[in-house]
């Protein structure tokens, strides 16, 4: 059976001919100080409502995108898009773009437009991968392992593969001697004899299953697909009111890992594939990138976490470098800090770094992947410490992921390989550990509130945790949408909102933490979401993210 048709998000060249004013009276319904509004319609459905539609000016690096309401209605405010020629683009389920695809913004005029959408023919590479997971038959158990898949490539990579079962076990060997920083344009080995040179990213007792399940669903004995899509249905309601912007990178390999913003607007990110940080100008679009310092030469490439200081200088945690970095972000300063080489073994991940409390006792955290260990650096002496493995006294073991420090600088772990949080006690190094609620929840990352309670992804959990150390209890919230593999999360001031995006399904989602309630809104592109970080210098929180395999940094402002 072929696909049904899904989510479009179509690149579409300008087309003049196509441009049509809106008829007199829908002109009048145009929002007061919009530079572009209109009214999105097709023939199936008439007027259309959750229709992402997005204008970037030609020649420009800032995409903005606003959402049609329940009467088919979009309006983009006068302050976001200047004079000029901008291309259209659309994002509906199951649609693409019929016209117009260009509009002319005037100066001191507001354009028109009428939206025309049309069923899309061919929507295979528009599906998320949420949805693929959804749509593929078989049971929930023997697709587990394929999230695991996304952090390099999409699974319509793997879905519209014709590999026969020998041939994906020997895929399945190979993925497992990548780095996670490869993507398939951009591959990294891990360097052979370490301790984990080799990754399985499928379980061995899973193989054969996984191989045989893959074979059924993939297109080896078929020039088509053998299953029908699920669609997510379009945003509606709340998920409608806000505006996306997408501002590309310079360098079309970047890899936007974790994204920040300092106190004056502009946003950094951690490249996760190369040898580089960058800063993003969000009033010009203006990207600049900084170097960081190679210190294994022969090690795979690339930056994880990126952390402020009390100071407002960034920290990044370099992975198979074994080390961090100090950015000053006045002086674009850079030092660095390796481990000493007796503790940098060949496969040694330091991912994390955490110099968030750093002055209650001049000293910063982080950890390796590999060994479990926990170090800090003293600030004064500029040498790490190594305090081990986290390990309660009736001798249970720890080691995070994630890695957030109270005020008192004890540090917190995410065990993103089982369902377990812990903490450290930075004077005495006591460790506690709890479990989630849900088995096999995966934590992953996530921060502290002002109030000391700990919120946190649970990557295979499908959910939001959030630890309170008062009566060391974890609560749960769900993401509606399944399969979303949420990253990391991030609390507002006073945590009435608490932010989460996805892997998966190209949505962040937004929780409510009195009424529990849950807003998702859909981006306009495909975006493999690490790092969430919210800003709060405005009327509204404006969330900010980085689209690992898109070379883009995106912020999503909700209008209410």
């Amino acid at each position: 059976m072929r696909f049904n048709a899904l989510l479009a998000s179509t690149s579409l060249v300008s087309a003049l001919a196509w441009l049509t004013f809106v008829p007199a009276q829908a002109q009048a319904q145009a929002q007061a100080g919009a530079a572009l509004s209109g009214q999105v319609s097709s023939a199936e459905e008439g007027t259309m409502e959750g229709v992402l539609v997005s204008a970037k000016k030609e020649g420009s690096t800032i995409t903005t995108t606003v959402v049609s309401n329940d009467k088919g209605q979009f309006s983009f405010p006068a302050d976001r898009l200047a004079p000029g020629h901008y291309n259209i683009t659309i994002r509906a389920a199951g649609y693409s773009l019929s016209g117009p695809k260009a509009v002319d913004i005037g100066t001191g005029a507001a354009a028109t437009a009428d939206i025309k959408l049309e069923k899309a023919k061919n929507v295979a590479g528009q599906i998320s991968n949420t949805e693929w997971l959804l749509s593929a038959p078989g049971d929930d158990k023997i697709k587990s392992f394929l999230p695991d898949c996304v952090g390099c490539h999409s699974l319509q990579r793997i879905f519209t593969s014709t590999h026969d079962q020998d041939e994906f076990k020997a895929v399945f060997t190979r993925m497992g001697r990548y780095a996670p920083e490869s993507v398939p344009s951009h591959p990294q080995l891990i360097k052979t004899g370490g301790a984990r040179s080799e990754r399985p990213r499928v379980p061995a007792a899973m193989m054969d299953a996984a191989a045989d399940y893959l074979t059924s669903v993939n297109l080896s004995g078929s020039d088509h697909e053998a299953f029908s899509f699920k669609r997510l249905p379009r945003p509606s309601g709340r998920a409608t009111h806000v505006i996306v912007t997408e501002y590309d990178l310079a360098r079309k390999e970047a890899m936007p890992h974790d994204v920040i913003v300092d106190t004056d607007g502009h946003a950094w990110y951690s490249d996760f594939g190369h040898q580089f940080v960058g800063e993003l100008d969000p009033k010009t679009g203006k990207v600049t990138d900084y170097a960081l310092p190679l210190l294994r030469d022969d090690q795979p490439k690339g930056a994880l976490d990126m952390e402020f200081d009390p100071d407002g200088n960034i920290w990044v945690g370099l992975s198979y470098q074994a080390g961090a970095v100090k950015v000053d972000r006045k002086t674009k300063e850079i030092k660095s800090y390796p481990l000493p080489a007796e503790w940098a073994n060949i496969t040694t991940q330091t991912n994390m770094v955490t110099p968030t409390h750093m002055y209650v006792d001049n000293k910063v955290w982080m950890t390796d992947t590999e060994t479990h260990n926990l170090y800090r650096l003293d600030l004064k002496s500029g040498q790490w410490e190594n305090k081990g493995e986290a390990t309660t006294p009736d001798g249970k073991k720890i080691s995070g992921y994630g890695l957030p420090s109270d005020q008192f600088n004890n540090v917190y772990m995410f065990s993103f390989g089982d369902t377990r949080i812990g903490t450290t006690d930075a004077k005495t190094n006591a460790t506690q550990i709890w479990a989630t609620p849900t088995p096999r929840s995966r934590p992953r990352r996530g921060r502290l509130d002002d109030q000391g309670r700990v919120w946190f992804a649970e990557y295979a959990g499908n959910a939001i945790g959030m630890f309170d150390p008062t009566t060391q209890k974890i609560q749960e919230y769900k993401v509606p949408t399944p399969w979303s593999a949420p990253y990391d999360v991030v609390p507002t001031k006073g945590a009435t909102e608490v932010w989460t995006g996805s892997m998966m399904s190209d949505q962040v989602a937004r929780l409510d933490t009195k009424s529990g309630n849950v807003t998702e809104y859909l981006l306009p592109h495909t975006t493999n979401i690490r790092r969430v970080f919210v800003q709060e210098t405005g009327p509204r929180p404006v969330l900010w993210v980085g689209n690992n395999h898109g070379a883009a940094i995106v912020k999503v402002e909700p209008l209410d």
